[in-house]
């Protein structure tokens, strides 16, 4: 029984359940760092794509790390923060065979043809080909540990067992020891986050780990041949700041990659996308101005660009847009509730807090953010209303056709408030909307189009705290 998902799981019936059945199959022992390497091999052979949901690096980061994986080398990934490193790492378990033998009740997932700690060995000596086989599903064998200050060497490598030398034992005895994290995921991935937030000392310990593969706990060395793959992220400030990793340890690390921020919208669009719970409808136009706010963001000179401009930044936007449509369908009653321009209002003010801003801009912050934000809108209205005439929409509303937006104004009010023309057909088309589609889509794309037209100086805006007016 196996834990996937969360949820218990068997493993099927017909694998073998003695280390005899085991033997006679052929399920010769194999190394972890090999299992990925021929499960990595055929993947690309058979055009798997072995990374799931990790967008945007395809390109650069990935084959980096699959030069990596394939050199059977352990990696340390680099890069500002929200750039998907932890994610990329976790999809390393899909790279394990879906179930793997051990020793039934062994502490550390040992395979029951290569044990390696003294009580296997001595249960292996006794029951030879009766050894009780267990079978592990990959997920369990990627184990994380986010690195924090107070971590002890204890936590990862292990320390003397008190109840065990109160039960008898003597204390240079290796059975006295209750294993830390890295042992206990033998024959598995070992992901360590903000590896420069260890103590330097703690990391000392792991160097015996990377190289020796062997553990040293209160002063004697139990030789453990440890299979795991070790890999790590960091942050590159972290080096100067908060901490650095230890020369020896860099030294083990086979391979150090950057990752980098999504290097175009489409990409940016497609990690909102995947990654935001949206409570409600939010079209691709207006991720766009999201992505492109965020892209701004990060060639911003008053954004503390050391800290970086998170991925999560612009989820977190994505979702603050929804919310405020879903608020604003529950005011109205108009349905489904569809994010339109001017439920982007609500970022600036929500979001500032997630920004490091550079000394000198305090008190000016949402008036950067406004600027920025309204730049992504003029930017993504360009880019979709290229070589477009908007010039009867701004007519009709000079014409005294004024459109008003707000918290407590439903998308048909914004469509009854312009006459029927040709131009709005066109505007909808361009967002991506049907004209038979509800009235809250086709109001975004109208509302896009005339605040286009106000950032163009084309029509004037006058707001209050719930109402926006489009006029002459």
């Amino acid at each position: 029984m196996s834990s996937v998902g969360g949820v218990n799981v068997p493993a099927p019936a017909h694998l073998p359940r003695t280390a005899g059945q085991l033997r006679a199959e052929g399920y010769l022992p194999r190394g972890v760092k090999t299992e990925i390497h021929d499960n990595l091999l055929s993947a690309l052979r058979a055009g798997r794509d072995p990374w799931p949901g990790i967008l945007g690096f395809s390109g650069t980061v990935l084959p980096q790390f699959e030069r990596a994986l394939l050199a059977a080398h352990d990696v340390v990934l680099l890069g500002e923060r929200g750039q998907g490193k932890t994610r990329l790492l976790r999809t390393l378990a899909g790279l394990l065979d879906e179930w793997t033998p051990v020793i039934e009740g062994s502490e550390l997932a040992e395979h029951p043809l290569r044990p390696i700690t003294p009580a296997s060995l001595r249960r292996v000596a006794e029951l030879g080909d009766e050894l009780p086989v267990s079978w592990l599903h990959r997920s369990a064998r990627y184990t994380e540990k986010l690195a924090t200050p107070d971590t002890s060497v204890g936590d990862l490598i292990g320390d003397v067992d008190p109840v065990k030398v109160a039960e008898g034992r003597s204390l240079g005895d290796p059975e006295t020891i209750h294993f830390g994290l890295v042992p206990r995921a033998h024959r598995g991935v070992v992901a360590i986050n903000e590896l420069p937030d260890l103590a330097e000392r703690i990391q000392v310990a792991l160097l015996n780990v990377m190289e020796e593969r062997d553990i040293q706990v209160r002063g004697y060395t139990l030789r453990l041949p440890l299979d795991v793959v070790l890999v790590a992220t960091a942050n590159p400030e972290d080096y100067t700041n908060r901490g650095r990793i230890i020369t020896p340890l860099k030294d083990r690390f086979g391979a150090e990659i950057r990752t980098h921020y999504p290097l175009d919208v489409a990409a940016e669009v497609g990690v909102v996308r995947q990654e935001a719970e949206l409570v409600a409808e939010v079209g691709d136009p207006l991720l766009e101005v999201l992505a492109r706010f965020v892209r701004n963001l990060r060639g911003s000179n008053v954004i503390d660009q050391r800290s970086g401009v998170s991925a999560r930044f612009a989820v977190a936007a994505a979702e603050t847009v929804a919310a405020a449509a879903l608020r604003r369908s529950a005011l109205t009653g108009e349905e489904p509730a569809v994010a339109r321009p001017v439920d982007l209002d609500a970022v600036p003010v929500v979001l500032r807090g997630k920004l490091e801003f550079e000394p000198g801009e305090e008190g000016r912050e949402t008036e950067h953010l406004v600027h920025l934000l309204r730049r992504a809108v003029a930017e993504t209205a360009r880019e979709r209303f290229a070589g477009l005439d908007l010039e009867p929409l701004s007519h009709a509303v000079a014409d005294g056709h004024l459109v008003a937006t707000g918290d407590r104004v439903p998308g048909k009010e914004v469509l009854a408030a312009l006459p029927e023309l040709p131009v709005l057909h066109e505007v909808a088309q361009r967002a991506g909307v049907g004209s038979d589609e509800p009235a809250g889509r086709l109001a975004a794309a109208v509302e896009l189009a005339l605040e286009s037209l106000y950032l163009a100086r084309r029509l004037a805006k006058d707001a209050d705290d719930d109402t926006t007016v489009y006029g002459p």
